[in-house]
């Protein structure tokens, strides 16, 4: 395998996940940080990091260090000798694994390939994806044999964007290789730079599976708490009063009730779900979440229509206030946000909108999703209901009530305004 002081490291995707690996790996090694996207790198070339997963001070030490190179031209690659693959897994408008960013990463490595050269993928993936998908696209660009000139580890990203303290060099990573000898390499290149070590697991496709895993898991247990909050709220019951008794348990386990977006926990188990009815298996559980869960964003919007119904405000034509549009608290992420299902099922009633988010790309959400963004409220503005979707810190000290004066309704998703300003929340 490959010497320690050999190292030179390929990044092959700077979003999220890659980006992190780039900078810390690029503490100790070599490192090229490729993306296919220009306007990207040359955002990071400025030590500015749009996704705020890298702080500049970090960004621009590791440039300025000579150790991290960026680029967006594949050629770039060829000085590797360990390639870190980390470009998104979707899936498509009918849920299905889009696998084309993985196989157009592989070509990109494969034909930089040389011999005892090391491949890692992070992407979050269905049990077998290294082995059978990305590997004979490898073997077919390179022109190399795979676990003789060649060599795959697997290690699953475990980014949670916008959260300060578990980092990717602060967690614990899982590691796997094609070979023992490439699994001994791959685990002993992560502890290299991690602070708190590695699991190593028995095979590529336990890997796999264990990433997926922590996803489905989350998945299901917030459709539980979900469907509790519509069976509460049928009933008249506030949901966050019965968590808050229950959770007074010693081994209960605490989960809020909400919208579940980004492109983890929201994308990932359609993956294990294709992947199971291939084996004769019909994953019941998974798929009744992933549609509860799914669905959240147009129940809050029904939800909203029914208290007003009720508290005697004309729904058609009403002026309505969004408060956040991207996928979680204090987090520049739009991907998958399910604010777009509210906004889509309010618009069915009424055209006077106005969605805030102060930490988002106003620019990329009318591109993507079509919406109009304001990163503040108008100072005079005043509404007939308000929805607060997002709980970001801007939003802690907000007086609602200045801006949806009473019999206005406000329904709080997060259970984050005061109680007194509020006329329902999940």
């Amino acid at each position: 395998m490959i010497k320690t002081e050999d190292i030179h490291i390929g990044i092959v995707g700077l979003g999220y996940v890659g980006l992190p690996l780039a900078t810390m790996f690029a503490s100790r090694y070599p490192t090229v940080g490729y993306d296919c996207n220009s306007l990207r790198i040359a955002e990071l070339a400025k030590a500015c990091d749009s996704t705020l997963e890298v702080e500049s001070a970090k960004l621009q030490t590791a440039l300025q260090s000579g150790r991290l190179k960026l680029a967006d031209k594949p050629e770039a690659l060829k000085e590797c000798n360990v390639f870190i693959v980390a470009v998104p897994t979707p899936v498509d408008d009918n849920n299905l694994p889009d696998l084309k960013p993985l196989i157009g990463a592989s070509n990109t490595v494969g034909a930089v390939l040389k011999r005892n050269d090391v491949v890692i993928y992070e992407s979050t993936v269905y049990p077998g994806v290294t082995e059978e998908d990305c590997v004979p696209v490898l073997v077919k660009t390179s022109g190399l044999r795979y676990n003789v000139d060649f060599f795959v580890g697997y290690s699953p990203e475990r980014v949670n964007p916008s959260d300060k303290c578990h980092t990717v060099e602060s967690i614990c990573k899982v590691t796997s290789g094609s070979t023992p000898a490439a699994a001994d390499f791959v685990d002993a290149l992560y502890n290299s730079v991690l602070k708190n070590g590695t699991h190593r697991a028995p095979s590529i496709r336990v890997a796999e599976a264990s990433k997926i895993v922590e996803n489905c898991q989350r998945d299901v247990n917030i459709a539980f708490i979900n469907e509790l909050a519509k069976i509460f709220a049928a009933m008249g019951i506030d949901t966050g009063d019965v968590l808050e008794a229950a959770s007074t348990k010693w081994n209960f386990i605490r989960i809020k009730p909400g919208l579940v977006g980004g492109h983890c926990i929201g994308v990932d188990p359609y993956y294990m779900i294709e992947k199971a009815q291939v084996y004769g298996v019909l994953p019941r559980v998974m798929y009744n979440a992933r549609r509860l869960n799914d669905g959240m964003g147009a129940y809050v919007a029904t939800q909203l229509i029914h208290y007003m119904n009720l508290g005697g405000v004309q729904v058609k034509g009403a002026r309505i206030l969004i408060l956040g549009f991207a996928f979680k608290e204090n987090c520049p992420d739009t991907r998958n946000t399910k604010v777009a299902d509210i906004y889509n099922t309010l618009h069915q009633y009424t055209n006077e909108i106005t969605v805030v988010d102060p930490c988002v790309n106003a620019l990329k959400v009318k591109d993507e999703y079509g919406i109009d963004l304001l990163t503040s409220i108008p100072e005079n503005g005043t509404f007939d209901a308000a929805v607060l979707a997002v709980a970001h810190n801007q939003f802690a000290e907000l007086d609602i009530r200045h801006y949806v004066p009473r019999p206005g309704v406000v329904y709080d998703v997060k259970g984050f305004l005061p109680r007194g300003d509020v006329d329902a929340r999940l």
